[in-house]
């Protein structure tokens, strides 16, 4: 092509457009689901043994089908669940009158390729239908990645503080340099226990160092055991669904919660699909979780998301290997933490579903630090994005288990929390921090904002080793520096560890460190008005978010005081009643019944003051008189200006609302036909006041001027939208200030000072 499409250039600079999109190619394994060697669901058992599985004989079996066969699948229930209809059963799902409990009854018998062919069934509406049933724990929960690039230890206790105190049931953090793994692992623990007594926490590294630091009482859950669908990506590992078990059965005789984590496209980013698609492989993964006896997954994408992300059907099919997992009644945390896409509009799609239905946790890893922080690799949703989760959860009257934290609020718990890895630093003989560092902490937003030496952290790790630091000696330093209150909660964490509560699945701890799970917080939605619903309290907190003003909030706003410090001061003289003068050229601004009186600040956030000058000063330019009236008996721009026309020996009128809508009228025009209209205050500046002073002196004089333009741009679409809820107020108060029995008042406008 010659000549582009300016439309198509436009296109082209979209982060949208700038996302890789791939075809399929099912071969190796570039395919969602319906891959061309996904086998048909089976089953035949002999003697309480299965011999065949999704129509391979046991003699064809691999690793994987031999350990999913032998633990994953309950063989006296199997011929009756595999007999079922797929399609029957997938209604059954979504079926508020098919209890919880009768699904999994079945599905315990089920194949991987039989969930999958149920799954498949189901659109994701109807997905989000079968996780608010399916999911294993009736209260939604949500987990967040705290980490630095710095891997400073009072950062990160002061970032798991706010995220605790926001609202996270669980911290997961990991290291840049894998010496800092211990410092790290005490940083998020005692941060997130100041924050809220009972959030869990773990630090992702190797396992044999991530289960070391767990018996140390440093981390309570762990998350990264990595599982694969075909036997030779597993072997690249050195692995084998065996070894998996008997490191998650490791875990948990030591008291460390433990899940798994799986995801679609791991295996055909190793080359080893084997022409099977991303669901079927998925549904492998999890059946060996199921088998090994663990109590949850993490999946739904996670560090291969890109790669579904391209492919057609990939967010449909994160959803179904969601559900899949529900299905075979394992905790879900449904892994909306890696970045879908470079467009907003994509991720927001990716985690909408899980918000509005709750899963087990939303989120497996919101970063609740800045994105460069995040060593994860960033997540889809970081600390930039935190008020519009906060703000999606008030907008669908749904709990993603936050809460908005004041400034305030923010500081003070960084404060005690950046404090109290100072005082066990200095308490444990550790690397020590000023006071000056500390301070550099608590106001921080990133570690850019910190100077804290990182050789100082590797002493850090390296000391705790050396004199083999536990929960116990944190505990009692605190106890000897007087900081009783941070004892007792680590002491609370001591107990609840020996109690054993939060190893069931889904476990976490609430107020007062009262452990909901699958058993004692099951799910029993059955439709309408069952299952978790929102109390009146939780309802009061998520509406309460730190940036919702009041109509007083916006009348202190409006206050003189507040629009006139350093600006023009504006005083309206009331003078003689109103009457036309026989003045062919004056031009008769007519103002609204709050202007400069209860309302001070347009909605472009102009001084009135500022803005009446500004409309004078163009009628003075052509040399034509001006008045002002204020009209009032009536708020509507319309008749503001009709009114003012007809009081105007040239019959030209500009009407002015107090929220800045502006009119130019002529008096032989309808109330609702003008000569100019600026119909969206928040797009107007105080040149176009200017301007339309100048064009109304014009039309006085008899011309017929060029319209006054104003600049349509997306910011300004967006600030028209913000705009709006503000109107309503605004609009209240005029109403307020309208005397029905007095016409007009004609003022004249003193300005004492200019900026």
């Amino acid at each position: 092509m010659s000549k582009r499409s300016k439309r198509y250039e436009y296109y082209e600079t979209l982060e949208v457009n700038k996302d890789t999109f791939i075809h399929e190619i099912p071969e190796i394994g570039l395919k969602t689901m319906s891959g061309p060697d996904d086998p048909k669901p089976s089953i035949r058992i002999v003697d309480g043994r299965i011999v065949e599985m999704d129509n391979k004989p046991d003699q064809e079996f691999d690793l994987i089908d031999k350990f999913i066969a032998k633990y994953a699948i309950d063989p006296d229930m199997a011929e009756e669940a595999m007999a079922v209809d797929s399609l029957e059963f997938a209604r059954k799902i979504i079926d508020i009158n098919v209890p919880r409990s009768e699904i999994v009854r079945f599905t315990a018998g089920m194949t991987p390729a039989k969930l999958v062919e149920i799954v498949s069934y189901l659109n994701p509406v109807e997905i989000m239908m079968a996780v608010q049933k399916m999911r294993t724990r009736k209260t939604p929960a949500n987990q967040a990645h705290v980490c630095n690039r710095k891997d400073d230890p009072a950062l990160l206790a002061a970032d798991a503080a706010v995220a605790a105190l926001t609202g996270f049931d669980e911290i997961e953090t990991t290291v840049g340099v894998s010496r800092h793994a211990l410092s790290t692992a005490l940083g998020i623990l005692i941060g997130s226990q100041i924050g809220r007594q009972g959030v869990l926490t773990q630090c992702s590294v190797e396992e044999l160092l991530e289960l070391s630091i767990g018996m140390r009482g440093f981390t309570t859950y762990a998350e990264t055991l990595s599982v694969y669908g075909t036997e030779k990506v597993f072997q690249y590992g050195d692995d084998s669904p065996w070894s998996k078990m008997f490191l998650t059965s490791a875990y948990l005789s030591r008291g460390i919660k433990n899940r798994f984590t799986s995801g679609s496209g791991s295996e055909a980013l190793m080359g080893e699909a084997e022409g099977k698609s991303m669901l079927y492989l998925e549904a492998r993964c999890i059946a060996i979780i199921r088998g090994a006896g663990c109590q949850g997954v993490q999946n739904g994408g996670i560090d291969c998301v890109y790669i579904s992300s391209a492919l057609p059907s990939g967010h449909y099919v994160t959803m179904a290997e969601n559900l899949i997992a529900m299905l075979w009644d394992l905790e879900c945390a449904s892994g909306c933490d890696g970045i879908w896409s470079g467009s907003k509009t994509r991720n927001a799609a990716h985690m909408l579903p899980w918000i509005i239905t709750g899963t087990d946790y939303i989120h497996s890893g919101f970063g609740a630090t800045s994105i460069m922080d995040n060593m994860f690799g960033g997540a889809g949703f970081n600390v930039q994005d935190l008020d519009d989760e906060i703000a999606i959860q008030r907008d669908f009257k749904v709990d993603a288990t936050l809460k908005s934290l004041t400034e305030e609020e923010h500081i003070q718990v960084r404060s005690k929390a950046a404090r109290a890895i100072q005082i066990l630093c200095e308490e444990l003989d550790l690397p020590r921090y000023t006071d000056e560092q500390i301070e550099k902490v608590i106001y921080a937003h990133s570690s850019d904002d910190i100077d804290r030496n990182m050789n100082d952290n590797i002493r850090m790790s390296e000391e705790i080793i050396k004199n083999n630091i536990t929960l116990v000696d944190l505990l009692s330093a605190f106890l000897k520096a007087g900081e009783n209150e941070i004892a007792e909660q680590l002491l609370g964490f001591i107990k609840q560890r020996i109690a054993g509560d939060y190893l069931q699945t889904a476990a976490i701890f609430k107020k007062g460190m009262k452990c909901l799970s699958a058993v004692n917080d099951n799910n029993d939605y059955a439709g309408p008005g069952t299952g978790y619903r929102l109390g009146k309290e939780r309802w009061e907190e998520i509406k309460d978010i730190r940036q919702a003003i009041s109509p007083d909030d916006l009348i202190k706003a409006q206050s003189l005081e507040e629009n006139s410090k350093g600006a023009l001061e504006m005083v309206l003289e009331e003078v003689d009643i109103v009457s036309k003068e026989n003045k062919l050229y004056e031009v008769v601004i007519g103002i609204s019944p709050a202007f400069g009186k209860a309302l001070n600040k347009t909605l472009s956030d102009l001084y009135v003051g500022d803005v009446i000058y500004e409309i004078l000063a163009g009628i003075e330019e052509e040399g034509i008189n001006a008045r002002i009236i204020r009209v009032e008996n009536s708020t509507d721009l319309g008749m503001i200006g009709s009114i003012a026309s007809k009081l105007s020996g040239s019959g030209v009128a500009i009407g002015i609302q107090s929220k800045g809508t502006t009119v130019i009228q002529h008096k032989d025009l309808p109330p609702l036909d003008n000569l100019e209209l600026f119909s969206i205050a928040p797009l107007l500046t105080l040149d176009k006041y200017r301007k339309i002073g100048k064009n109304a002196a014009l039309y006085a004089k008899g011309k017929c001027p060029s319209t006054v333009p104003v600049s349509w741009n997306d910011e300004m679409l967006v600030f028209r939208t913000r705009a709006f809820p503000k109107v309503v107020m605004l609009q209240q108060v005029e109403e307020e200030s309208v005397d029905p029995e007095k016409g007009c008042t004609e003022l004249k406008a003193h300005f004492n000072r200019r900026r």
